[in-house]
């Protein structure tokens, strides 16, 4: 898997990674959201680095003029609900993409730590031979992507995958270099220190999808 970091340097990304972190403004659900649409234009340039480009021919008011255009086909799928606002992020820089969105939740039969990923809704594009990429806010476990990925490949085959994550924990990075194919592309905005013994994120941000939308039951 080849792996992207892109918080490494000082950037306008670490500006609202720290904002997305800080639990002084966590009660503005609108302002979380924002920063996560935000990042995820940011990454939406960095992956946008690594596509394929076709030469076109631009006529303008003076003249023409020699450019290029994306030539892959792109599919965004996001990991509902807390997938929503970096999906948008994503979306206002490929603006042209076809869209997915599939639900995928810890589910803890025993009312325990012991917890197994439910996959249930989906609405995808057809992916294949085309661009899949898949964002998703926390990179914890690393299970809830994979088996979203396997519930997404029953609908065919892409030519690319990209995986792009806010915050990740190594053992979940770890995670998805066994369980994916070695091809894969994983984009990370920033790269935290382990996971705790309920296997949230530390120092991570707590639940991104409460922080983005309020409490659910």
């Amino acid at each position: 898997m080849q792996i992207h970091y892109l918080s490494e340097g000082n950037s306008v990304l670490n500006h609202f990674l720290g904002q997305i972190r800080n639990v002084n403004v966590h009660n503005d659900s609108m302002r979380f959201r924002r920063n996560i649409e935000r990042i995820g234009e940011i990454m939406a340039y960095e992956l946008s680095k690594e596509l394929h480009y076709a030469p076109i021919e631009i006529q303008t008011p003076l003249g023409i003029k020699n450019t290029t255009e994306i030539k892959d086909q792109l599919v965004l799928c996001s990991i509902l609900r807390a997938g929503l606002p970096l999906h948008l992020g994503f979306l206002n820089y490929f603006d042209n993409a076809e869209n997915g969105f599939v639900s995928a939740f810890r589910h803890h039969p025993n009312n325990d730590d012991y917890f197994d990923i439910l996959v249930q809704y989906q609405a995808i594009a057809d992916i294949n031979g085309k661009n899949l990429v898949l964002v998703d806010p926390m990179l914890a476990t690393g299970q809830s992507i994979v088996a979203v990925y396997n519930k997404l490949m029953e609908n065919g085959t892409p030519k690319e995958i990209h995986i792009a994550v806010v915050i990740a924990a190594p053992e979940g990075i770890a995670y998805l270099e066994e369980y994916l194919p070695e091809q894969c592309h994983l984009w990370v905005a920033s790269l935290d220190e382990k996971l705790n013994e309920h296997r949230y994120i530390v120092p991570g941000l707590g639940d991104a999808g409460d922080l983005a939308y309020g409490n659910k039951l």
